[in-house]
């Protein structure tokens, strides 16, 4: 598998890792920051935006994820662990990021 697909794993775990509470969040009715929110990433988006958001997420890592194995890629211990390694950075930072959210 070519360098950059590895690159892609990671990228697609992220992109699913931050797919999920916007989805969830949206379609729960809950409002929750998007990047398109003032301040960006702090204020407050509307349910619809975050599903939208977490949509478009879910979209683009499956996209890369076709990249993958369109290009010759195969789903081996060191492709699943570099995407595992995306979804566990991005939730970490997430959860950092976020956590003071309501609090603001």
């Amino acid at each position: 598998m070519s360098w950059y697909n590895y690159i892609f794993c990671f990228l697609s775990g992220a992109l699913f890792a931050n797919a999920l509470p916007h989805w969830v969040r949206g379609i729960s009715g809950d409002r929750f920051p998007t990047p398109f929110a003032k301040p960006s990433g702090r204020g407050l988006s509307s349910a619809l935006t975050n599903v939208l958001w977490g949509l478009f997420n879910l979209l683009l890592g499956v996209v890369l994820l076709k990249v993958i194995f369109n290009s010759g890629g195969r789903c081996d211990v060191l492709s699943f662990g570099i995407f595992f390694a995306g979804l566990a950075l991005m939730s970490i930072f997430s959860s950092v990021h976020f956590e003071t959210k309501d609090k603001e």
